[in-house]
């Protein structure tokens, strides 16, 4: 009886990197397959720079299509004016984006929802602020009225940014169990004149497409980081 050869290495390789959505040259998998964690949904965005010290690298939301990562769109992105930073390590008021993978508790905005958005959203009022005042009860959160423990000047009158907030997202970096000090307010927004006070930031027209396509119920999460490096993206 005649034996049937045994696959060759190449052909191993070529069904491993196929089951991995990847193509058999040099190219690397999609980027959510070399994260340490995706959050556990089948809806993820990865916000990469190039380096801690930029300003600016892309922003791609991703989701699972027939048992694979596929990328659903992508845009240009703006970090903060200085840079990224380890998130369990950050400080308040540094203009830094915090590194690391968080969930994405809700949306917001002044305008009203992008049509087919589905995530939880929260409209913005003259009475809408986000307490930054590290000794106020409400640190990191969205109030409304702004309570008199959070003093006006330690806190982002939501109302008064016409153009970052027109639609964003609440990332939830420091949000569950909020360390004084290490910052509040972290959201993916709208582009404002420039690089961003610690948020991520994409084109108007991006930020109302991640809203249309994001879905509670898929449980997206969003990655922040770099391509290398001890904040590299993949670490996370």
């Amino acid at each position: 009886m005649r034996r049937r050869p045994l696959p060759t290495f190449a052909v191993l390789l070529t069904l491993a990197l196929g089951s991995l959505g990847a193509t058999p040259d040099d190219s690397p998998p999609p980027l959510p397959y070399r994260l340490a964690d995706t959050g556990g949904g089948s809806q993820l965005i990865t916000a990469e720079a190039p380096d801690t010290g930029s300003t600016t690298g892309t922003v791609t939301w991703w989701e699972r299509r027939g048992g694979r990562w596929v990328a659903a769109g992508s845009a240009d992105a703006r970090f903060g004016a200085n840079g990224l930073v380890e998130g369990g390590s950050r400080e308040q008021g540094t203009s830094t984006t915090p590194t690391g993978l968080y969930d994405l508790p809700y949306a917001f905005g002044i305008q009203d929802a992008p049509a087919g958005t589905r995530y939880p959203y929260r409209k913005v009022t003259e009475d809408s602020w986000w307490c930054q005042d590290n000794a106020s009860r409400a640190y990191n959160r969205w109030v409304e009225p702004r309570p008199a423990d959070c003093r006006a000047d330690e806190a982002e009158h939501l109302v008064t940014y016409g153009t970052q907030y027109a639609h964003a997202l609440v990332i939830g970096f420091n949000y569950d169990r909020p360390v004084r000090g290490r910052g509040a307010g972290i959201f993916l927004h709208v582009n404002g004149r420039g690089a961003t006070a610690g948020c991520v930031s994409v084109p108007a027209d991006a930020m109302a497409e991640i809203l249309a396509w994001a879905k509670p119920e898929r449980r997206p999460h969003i990655a922040v980081g770099t391509s290398s490096g001890p904040t590299a993206i993949t670490r996370y």
